[in-house]
C-alpha cells in the first residue's frame, strides 16, 4: 500500500528574535514568536516537514534544527542589526528574492505557505504567487484596530508606526491570500467591518499554549515557589513588552483603587525593556507610580527566563491582562492553565472566550476603579478565588492545547491544498 505523504508547510513569521529558544521581552519577540513556534512544533509532530523561515542578523546562525521535520531558517537582508517591524517596508522585496533564490539553490518544494503578520504576509503572498501554491495568512493584530487606540498626536504616531503603510498591505494580503484564520471573533468582525473582507474568506482559530508546562501545582510547592520569587497572595502579576498598547500604565493607575480595597496588593511588573525607546517608556510608567504614591508597591522584575514563566505564573494571587488593545493574550491563557485567576480586559479578544466569574474575570482597563474592583474580587473571595483558579485551568488546557490547534489549522491548509498545480503535459507559456 502506497504511503501518504504529508504535505510540506513554508511558515513566514520575519520580525523579531525567532529562534528554538526565544529571548521573550526583546524588540518585537512576544506572544505572536511563541504562537508561531509552538504551532509549528505541532505541525512537526503530526508528521509535517516544516521550514519557520525569518530574518537573520545580529550574528544569529543560519538554521536552528530543532527536530527531523522542524528548522528555523534565517535568509539575511536589511544589513545585520535589528529593525522594527514598522520599519521592514522598504526591505520585504530583498526578503522575497533571497529567500526564492535560496529555495530554488536548495530545490525546495512547498505546499502551503502559512504567513504571520502584514510583514510576512506581503512577503507570503508574493513567494506563494510565485511558487504556484496557496497562501493562509494569521493576522495577529489589525492595523485598523491598534492604530485608533494609539495615545499621541495622529502625525507623531504615524511617524512612529506607519500606520498608513501598514493598513493598505494589510488590505492586499487579506484579499489576495486563499484564506485568513483569524484569532478572535473582534478580528473577524474588524476584517470584515474596516477591509471588506467576506466571512467566508476568514476562519476562527484561536491560539493555544503548551498544556504539558503550564500546570497548577500543589499547595506545599505553589508555598515555595513564591517564597523563591519573593510573591504573595494579594501580588498582581503582569508579563509582556515595554509597548503602549500593553497598558502597564492603565494598571499602575488602577493601584490606589486597589490598595483600598486590599491594603497589601503589590503589583509585579515583568517588561521587557531593551531599547531606548522602552527604558523611556519605563522610566515615565515609574514616574507615573511615584505621582500616584505607589511606587514602594510596584516592583520591576523585567525580563523573566523562559524556564521561570510558568513558576511566576503560578505565584501570583491574580493575573492582569490590561492592554489597550490585544488581538487575544496568550499570556492570560498561561496564567489560568497554571490556576492563577485572571482579570482581562474588555478590548480584545478573550473576554468574548469566557465565562465571567467561572473561567475569569474581565473590566476595561482605561477605568482604574472598575479594573481595580475585579482584581481585588478574587483576593477578597476565597470561593470565587477557588473556582476561577480550578475552572479557568480546565477551560484554558481543553480549549487551547496546541495539538488541537494545529488540527484545525492544518484542514484549513487541506482546503487549498494544490489547486494551483498545473499538469505536467501543460507547457509553463502557452505559445
Amino acid at each position: 500500500m502506497k504511503r501518504e505523504t504529508k504535505p510540506s508547510i513554508l511558515m513566514l513569521s520575519i520580525h523579531g528574535y525567532v529562534a528554538a529558544e526565544p529571548e521573550l521581552g526583546k524588540p518585537d519577540t512576544g506572544g505572536q514568536v511563541v504562537f508561531v513556534l509552538e504551532l509549528a512544533k505541532r505541525f512537526a509532530r503530526l508528521g509535517y516537514k516544516v521550514d519557520l523561515v525569518t530574518r537573520r542578523f545580529d550574528k544569529q546562525p543560519e538554521m536552528d534544527r530543532l527536530n527531523p521535520n522542524l528548522r528555523v531558517w534565517r535568509i539575511p537582508f536589511g544589513g545585520k542589526g535589528f529593525i522594527r517591524k514598522e520599519d521592514m517596508h522598504g526591505l520585504l522585496r530583498d526578503f522575497v528574492t533571497n529567500f526564492m533564490a535560496e529555495a530554488k539553490h536548495r530545490g525546495l518544494r512547498y505546499d502551503v505557505v502559512s504567513s504571520h503578520y502584514w510583514d510576512a504576509g506581503w512577503a507570503g503572498q508574493r513567494i506563494a504567487e510565485e511558487l504556484r501554491i496557496p497562501h493562509v495568512h494569521t493576522p495577529h493584530s489589525l492595523g485598523t484596530w491598534k492604530s485608533r487606540d494609539m495615545k499621541g498626536s495622529r502625525e507623531e504616531v504615524e511617524r512612529i508606526y506607519r500606520f498608513t503603510e501598514r493598513i493598505e498591505k494589510e488590505f492586499l494580503v487579506y484579499r489576495n491570500c486563499d484564506h485568513v484564520i483569524a484569532t478572535t471573533e473582534q478580528q473577524c468582525e474588524l476584517l470584515e467591518a474596516d477591509y471588506g473582507i467576506p466571512r467566508s474568506h476568514i476562519t476562527l482559530i484561536p491560539p493555544g499554549i503548551d498544556e504539558q508546562r503550564f500546570t497548577p501545582v500543589m499547595p506545599s510547592r505553589l508555598q515555595e515557589i513564591r517564597e523563591r520569587l519573593d510573591f504573595g497572595a494579594h501580588d498582581v502579576y503582569c508579563v509582556g513588552r515595554a509597548a503602549t498598547n500593553k497598558g502597564i500604565d492603565l494598571l499602575i493607575a488602577s493601584l490606589p483603587s486597589l490598595r483600598a480595597l486590599v491594603p497589601d496588593a503589590r503589583l509585579k511588573l515583568a517588561i521587557g525593556a531593551d531599547s531606548e525607546r522602552d527604558r523611556e517608556r519605563v522610566e515615565q510608567w515609574q514616574g507615573l507610580s511615584r505621582e500616584l504614591g505607589v511606587a514602594d508597591a510596584v516592583q520591576w522584575i523585567g525580563y523573566v527566563p523562559d524556564e521561570e514563566m510558568a513558576d511566576y505564573y503560578r505565584a501570583a494571587g491574580v493575573f492582569a491582562l490590561s492592554s489597550r488593545y490585544e488581538p487575544f493574550g496568550m499570556t492570560a491563557i498561561e496564567a489560568m492553565a497554571c490556576g492563577t485567576p485572571t482579570v482581562v480586559t474588555t478590548h480584545g479578544g478573550l473576554h468574548e472566550a469566557v465565562d465571567f466569574g467561572t473561567h475569569a474575570l474581565f473590566a476595561d482597563p482605561k477605568e482604574p476603579g472598575e479594573f481595580a474592583a475585579l482584581l481585588a474580587m478574587p483576593m477578597r473571595h476565597e470561593r470565587l478565588h477557588e473556582r476561577l483558579s480550578v475552572e479557568g485551568a480546565r477551560f484554558s488546557r481543553r480549549q487551547f492545547g496546541w495539538t488541537g490547534i494545529a488540527r484545525r489549522t492544518l484542514a484549513v491548509f487541506d482546503r487549498y491544498r494544490g489547486i494551483y498545480e498545473v499538469p505536467d503535459e501543460f507547457p509553463e507559456v502557452i505559445p
